[in-house]
């Protein structure tokens, strides 16, 4: 559960629900279901603390009290903040969802705005924004690159001097507050890629359609996981023969067992890995045409390497 919307507005079932939280980090997991059970009985409608106890009664192992409290999670959080579809996906009650609900990824990047950078680069061994410019770097100069999921802006520090202008966008308004403070991008909006093109954000009468040379998405697409909506958008972003660099999560890489060919799936760390197969398709599907790959380690996670694929495309004009 993020740090906001803690409160259920009742000041019992709050302190209830904060010595459950004590019980939790204590490791007594069952203890801390109990309570926070007790807290929701006060407050019934209260969204954030059905997920908690969900988390709980996952924590304990009872995956079936688990599923009950995730789906009131489900039901009393409309916009989708905490994310509980991902959470029923993960247990095999619901099916995977094609794109997370946009409000858990923008309160998700939201709170993690401040530590993002400390956390990736000097904590999580982040590569992604210096490989991606890798294979970009033979193809520039750029009259213009358009920076989808720009975050705080670590990619445009890459390609900042490679383009003539430079366009970032992003769910979160936390990060791209961030991102302007490097002085990097002259225009910076908030966008979502899981929305079609007209309000997505990506266009209006000063940003016209097929005005990019080169559209980047460095570490998004595992928050989308179907990939023909951001696809679509980098199409309609792009001039003909314009370049298209993304990373991927690798399917392959991630559990013994796992079909590549299947597309897309969730993983526990909520965000979806790829099938190199299923990306190829979907970039002939758009109007793409692969023109480099790099396999490699892109982060850390939970200590061990998370690998990667990147990809380097031509819209075909």
């Amino acid at each position: 559960m993020t740090p906001i919307q803690f409160s259920s507005g009742d000041v019992i079932a709050d302190r209830r629900a904060d010595y459950a939280r004590m019980l939790m980090e204590a490791g007594d997991a069952a203890a801390a279901a109990d309570l926070m059970a007790q807290a929701l009985e006060l407050a019934p409608g209260w969204a954030a603390g059905w997920f908690q106890l969900g988390a709980f009664f996952e924590k304990a192992g009872l995956k079936d009290e688990a599923v009950k409290a995730y789906r009131r999670a489900a039901e009393r959080d409309e916009p989708g903040l905490f994310g509980a579809p991902l959470k029923l996906a993960l247990l095999g009650a619901e099916p995977t969802p094609e794109t997370p609900p946009s409000a858990y990824v923008e309160g998700l990047f939201d709170d993690y705005a401040d530590r993002f950078e400390t956390a990736l680069i000097e904590k999580l061994n982040y590569s992604v924004p210096e490989k991606l410019f890798r294979l970009v770097r033979p193809h520039a100069p750029f009259a213009l690159t358009v920076d989808l999921g720009c975050g705080t802006g670590l990619f445009g520090v890459e390609v900042a001097a490679a383009s003539g202008r430079l366009e970032g966008f992003d769910l979160s308004a936390n990060m791209l507050a961030k991102a302007a403070e490097k002085g990097l991008y002259q225009h910076l909006g908030q966008a979502d890629l899981s929305a079609p093109a007209e309000s997505s954000g990506l266009f209006c009468a000063n940003l016209p359609k097929h005005r990019a040379d080169l559209v980047s998405a460095a570490d998004v697409m595992m928050y989308l996981g179907s990939l023909e909506g951001a696809f679509s958008l980098a199409r309609d972003l792009l001039k003909p023969q314009g370049l298209f660099a993304f990373s991927v999560e690798d399917a392959a890489t991630v559990e013994e067992g796992v079909d590549a060919k299947a597309g897309f799936f969730l993983q526990p760390s909520l965000r979806y890995a790829h099938g190199e197969a299923y990306v190829e398709q979907s970039l002939a599907d758009a109007g793409f045409t692969i023109i480099d790959t790099l396999k490699t380690d892109i982060r850390m996670d939970a200590g061990k390497a998370v690998f990667g694929i990147l990809f380097l495309a031509r819209l075909k004009g």
